[in-house]
């Protein structure tokens, strides 16, 4: 009988000291109501539509992107977001056809699509047949002590390299790692087409055609194959090039016989989808929030399909789901928020740093950016987000206090070439979050991202996140 009156006095005394944190943990009315709004099936529902066959991949300046900007921004439209399609110029190009035959001691074996090769998607027309020169990383930057192409000669070959650099730490480095400066240095050592070696092959618009440059990718497979003269496995030669940060170049006997078929459109237009919920503080409406997730994908090429269903469906749903929830709610923000669904990240981040040039004319900044990039596989979330202010960060994990879905926080340490569409508004000095799930992301860029790998419930965490830190960041 003791026992039950004492354990009794501790539950009374848990309550009444925990009960003032219980009060604080509730949500008023307002913020309730969308927070409840915020459903699985929503956003799934939206990716499975974006990432169908109707809009054909959604590559930004293809019909089909077109046709999905116009979808998005009746969504917006019917919420009663005031908003528009944003326009700006996007040259792309469509691959119809292309085959590769790897030939070796004079034996041609054609290697498959999406297995064994694929082209760039901004390749040009052409037909050629020729050896391969092994560039390592497929940099020349004599002016920093580095050049992949000393002592070696490409002109009428095919140029074999690795994406990244040998001193990942070395900011010098970065530059030369954009596949438009890596493709431009191939074209003016008198290569016919630079080709990647990737450890899976993967589907890539991001770089600029150029007239008689048929670049491609090859597997670890069929790079193993390539190298076999030299007694090198392509992981073997990956790991000796990081290890001693040297350069290591050399021609191969192999040949490759690569046809490709292409249209390029030098006259592509791409848009945002911008939607513009006003804030109800008469100054600091004049500020905004932007939350934004890139609209696009990789397109139809070859007779293949590349959804992009969880790059970047999945963030795009996302995103329309935060601003459906806070259309239907009484009372707004002090700030005001705008929704963009971005073009051309694929390409190159294009749509977003047009956007962050040429924002909304009634704002005065961009106060922070809000980014969902990849939010369909997994099941918890992780956060990219900037160390300052100190509040920003405390904010959102005071909002997954309702949520309970991060699982990690890294910190923005700078822009490099593989940021997403946060990286103009970081730049500008905006405070920047960007959600992802926390995968495995599996089949990225390849027609294997459908709408079967996506998990409703962690897009809805992450869109019930964002959603609260969002509404108390943007009334602060």
């Amino acid at each position: 009988m003791n026992k039950l009156k004492s354990c009794c006095v501790y539950v009374l005394l848990f309550f009444f000291l925990t009960a003032p944190l219980l009060f604080t943990q509730t949500m008023d009315k307002n913020v309730k109501a969308g927070f409840d709004s915020i459903q699985p099936m929503n956003p799934y529902n939206y990716c499975k539509t974006m990432a169908s066959e109707r809009f054909d991949g959604r590559l930004t300046g293809h019909e089909g992107y077109t046709a999905a900007a116009k979808w998005a921004a009746e969504y917006f439209k019917q919420w009663g977001l005031s908003g528009y399609l944003q326009s700006f110029p996007n040259p792309y190009v469509i691959i119809d056809k292309a085959e590769m035959t790897l030939i070796i001691d004079g034996k041609a074996e054609p290697l498959k699509p999406q297995d064994d090769f694929l082209p760039t998607l901004f390749s040009d027309s052409g037909s050629n047949k020729s050896s391969l020169v092994f560039t390592g990383w497929g940099i020349h930057a004599p002016e920093l002590g580095y050049d992949d192409y000393e002592g070696v000669d490409v002109k009428g070959k095919f140029v074999l390299c690795f994406r990244g650099t040998p001193d990942p730490e070395n900011k010098a480095l970065q530059d030369h790692d954009q596949h438009r400066h890596r493709m431009k240095v191939a074209k003016e050592k008198g290569s016919l087409g630079l080709i990647y070696i990737y450890e899976e092959v993967q589907s890539n618009p991001n770089g600029d055609w150029i007239q008689g440059f048929t670049p491609g990718t090859v597997s670890y497979k069929t790079a193993d194959k390539i190298l076999k003269e030299k007694d090198f496995t392509a992981e073997k030669l990956r790991s000796e090039l990081t290890s001693t940060k040297k350069p290591k170049s050399f021609p191969l006997n192999a040949e490759i016989d690569f046809r490709v078929e292409a249209r390029p459109f030098p006259d592509g237009t791409g848009y945002n989808v911008v939607g513009i919920i006003e804030g109800s503080d008469p100054q600091l409406k004049k500020e905004c929030i932007v939350f934004g997730g890139h609209f696009d994908h990789n397109g139809r090429h070859m007779g293949l399909l590349f959804p992009g269903a969880n790059d970047n469906a999945s963030g795009s749903a996302v995103v329309m789901e935060i601003a459906h929830a806070f259309s239907i709610i009484g009372k707004k923000p002090k700030r005001s928020l705008v929704f963009v669904l971005f073009g051309s990240e694929e390409q190159g981040l294009k749509g977003s740093y047009y956007f962050a040039e040429h924002i909304p004319p009634q704002f005065t900044r961009v106060d922070s950016m809000f980014n969902f990039d990849m939010n369909g596989e997994g099941d918890k979330t992780v956060a990219v987000i900037s160390k300052e202010p100190p509040v920003f960060e405390k904010t959102m994990k005071e909002a997954d206090e309702f949520v309970h879905t991060l699982q990690d926080i890294h910190y923005i340490r700078g822009i490099g070439v593989r940021s997403s569409d946060y990286a103009p508004f970081y730049l500008k000095g905006a405070s920047c979050i960007s959600f992802f799930s926390n995968g495995p992301h599996l089949h990225y860029h390849k027609t294997g991202d459908t709408i079967y790998r996506i998990n409703p419930d962690i897009m809805a965490d992450i869109a019930k996140l964002a959603y609260l830190t969002a509404y108390t960041w943007a009334n602060r």
